[in-house]
């Protein structure tokens, strides 16, 4: 056991072993908040290659061959590198199933079972395996063996409609999210069936199969929107930054940029009212409650925007707060991390991987009081860990390793 997995040792999971059959960005996402939290993550990769995410370049981190998409979502984790498509390799990886407390895969539905991974396979030998499959559309209906990506899931979702100008604006039509927010979120609805079942397991003795679906996850996150739909049978329209059922709450021009308001009430708008020179609009029939700002949107936004054009986003800002108004500056993401309450909630974070060169990532939201998330192992290279990890867990011998790598079973760049 090395320092860093003793220092982890701390963490809330660090009675758990998980094995990490995904790539890419909604599974690796759940298994990263598994490794943070303590939880000692195995990621099989495919001999050669790899997670398909380290080639997604650029931009790479300097000096590497890491793309800075892999590394958002693959720290506090073991990388060894196993070809499942010959026999003695999935022989070894159902061998550390046997090891783990959870499996968490992205395969195509039904892709595991020709290697006896699937759920069926290994659940009358270890009961209390926690599986966790997650797919594009889910292991049942007419859809289930369909790749599924976040692009297709945001458009077939009806994120994507949603989302953009208004019609009639210059640049209107439907548009994807900047992030890939539909696999981050099924990464996190994940993560949280996991620890759902783990609770579960605790009490019953006894593991559960978890089915994760990109659509069901984008389906359930359009939230509000979608109970527009379900209230009144009529589809939402995009509004570019602007809320369907709150007003003002969106971007306005100032002088020299942009400022974002975010007025959630009636107390907030008056003294946006006051700031900007004209408290008789909160008692303005047309405006003096949410309802009838809603109604009369176009009227307000108007004059909000000419008063807003007056003044520079800093101005805005300083006087705006300071009434308690909510509003922000429209950051780029350098801008971001220049915030001096990013700086403060220590956001950005490095972490030396086993060369002792400096990854910078970002770091965790969870803050626990007992049990705080650690940054012990910086994202890792291909097959960085297969043979301690084989050592260890399957007790093979260096004879038998140096046997499996020159039959191409397994990789160790560094034997």
């Amino acid at each position: 056991m090395t320092s860093q997995d003793i220092h982890a040792l701390s963490g809330a999971l660090s009675n758990i072993r998980v094995l990490d059959l995904t790539r890419v960005l909604a599974g690796p996402w759940a298994t990263q908040i598994l490794g943070d939290l303590g939880a000692e993550i195995i990621k099989v990769e495919r001999p050669g290659r790899g997670d398909e995410s380290r080639a997604w370049g650029p931009p790479y981190l300097s000096g590497t061959e890491l793309s800075a998409y892999y590394l958002c979502a693959n720290r506090n984790k073991k990388s060894i590198a196993v070809d499942l498509s010959q026999p003695d390799g999935a022989a070894i990886v159902r061998g550390l199933a046997a090891q783990c407390d959870i499996l968490v895969e992205n395969f195509k539905v039904g892709g595991l079972k020709q290697y006896a991974l699937d759920y069926d396979s290994l659940r009358s030998s270890e009961p209390r395996l926690i599986y966790c499959s997650i797919s594009g559309f889910g292991q049942t209906g007419p859809e289930a063996q369909r790749s599924g990506y976040d692009a297709m899931i945001q458009a077939m979702s009806g994120l994507m409609s949603v989302t953009g100008r208004a019609a009639g604006e210059p640049g209107e039509g439907p548009q994807k999210v900047g992030v890939a927010v539909t696999d981050v979120m099924t990464g996190l609805y994940a993560a949280i069936a996991v620890l759902a079942a783990l609770q579960h397991r605790a009490r019953s003795g006894v593991g559960q199969y978890i089915d994760m679906a990109l659509l069901d996850v984008q389906v359930a996150c359009l939230a509000n929107q979608a109970m527009n739909f379900l209230t009144v049978g009529e589809s939402p329209q995009p509004l570019g930054n602007a809320h369907p059922s709150i007003v003002p709450y969106q971007d306005f021009v100032t002088a020299d940029g942009h400022l974002m308001l975010a007025v959630g009430n009636d107390e907030q708008f008056a003294r946006l009212c006051a700031v900007a020179g004209h408290p008789e609009w909160a008692t303005d029939a047309r405006f003096s409650s949410n309802r009838a700002r809603v109604e009369h949107r176009h009227a307000l936004v108007v004059m909000i925007g000419e008063v807003m054009r007056a003044h520079s986003t800093q101005f805005w800002l300083r006087a705006l707060q300071a009434a308690g108004v909510p509003c922000g500056p429209i950051n780029t993401i350098a801008e971001m991390f220049r915030e001096p309450q990013v700086r403060a909630r220590g956001l950005h974070v490095e972490m030396p991987d086993a060369k002792g060169q400096a990854i910078p990532v970002v770091a965790s939201p969870l803050r626990l009081s007992e049990s705080p998330v650690s940054y012990q192992r910086a994202p890792p290279t291909l097959g960085q860990d297969t043979r301690s990890v084989l050592r260890s867990l399957l007790d093979l011998t260096d004879d038998n390793l140096n046997a499996l790598q020159l039959r191409g079973i397994i990789e160790d760049p560094g034997a």
